[in-house]
């Protein structure tokens, strides 16, 4: 008897597309939607690797601009008023306020310092948003898959049982294939999740040094135009 029932079992085909092909319709909806979680935060997480490597670039191409000891003015004129670099954009939201800050007659409007610093703070608001974009995508796939694997699992167990009872049968040939299907959903939600998560938080750690970049240098141009409002 435990002979035939190992033949029968090594004649059943447990390939990954044979166990996704006998699962139920609610089991095969789990497994779909967990690689599709699985490609979304993948694309995202290559989307943000690239995003963070130009932002760092850029970032050091203008501080060496920036402390090359060209004028400021000239720097300005050479970016624009409306750069496409992360930290351009917060040089040039600090310099049109500084701009706007001198009368007609050469003299400085009260409060010049507070509308620089608040200028950078919400380009430094804007570009921050920006980076982290995406980021909640992989928090809540790293979050969720598992248990949307869980509950595919849990549902083809079910059924599993459901056949074994109809069946009366409880030999291997017929519980394996049940379980294998099952189990393959909770395989895929820990596939989805476990790099997003691992990736989020490495993300998120890339994120928050590139923002405190540019805050830091946020304040070092905002001294540097405190001394001209000193003299």
């Amino acid at each position: 008897m435990e002979t035939e029932t190992l033949a029968l079992v090594q004649e059943i085909d447990f390939s990954l597309w044979a166990l996704f092909a006998r699962a139920t319709l609610t089991v095969k909806l789990v497994m779909i939607l967990l690689i599709v979680a699985s490609f979304w935060s993948w694309s995202t997480i290559i989307q943000k690797l690239i995003t963070y490597r130009k932002a760092r670039r850029e970032a050091a191409r203008f501080d060496r601009n920036f402390w090359s000891g060209e004028p400021l003015d000239a720097l300005f004129e050479q970016i624009g008023a409306d750069p496409k670099g992360h930290s351009e954009k917060i040089f040039a939201a600090g310099m049109i306020e500084w701009r706007r800050s001198h009368r007609d007659d050469g003299g400085l409007i009260a409060g010049a310092q507070a509308r620089i610093d608040r200028s950078m703070d919400v380009a430094i608001a804007k570009e921050a948003e920006g980076l982290q974009n995406g980021l909640p995508i992989l928090a809540t796939v790293g979050s969720t898959a598992p248990f949307v694997g869980l509950f595919g699992t849990v549902w083809g167990i079910m059924h599993a049982f459901i056949n074994i009872a109809e069946q009366q049968n409880t030999n291997l040939a017929v519980v394996a294939p049940g379980i294998a299907e099952a189990l393959l959903a909770t395989g895929l939600g820990l596939l989805a999740a476990i790099p997003a998560v691992v990736f989020y938080n490495k993300l998120s750690a890339d994120a928050d040094r590139i923002i405190a970049g540019y805050e830091a240098f946020a304040d070092e141009f905002s001294t540097i135009l405190s001394r001209q409002l000193d003299l």
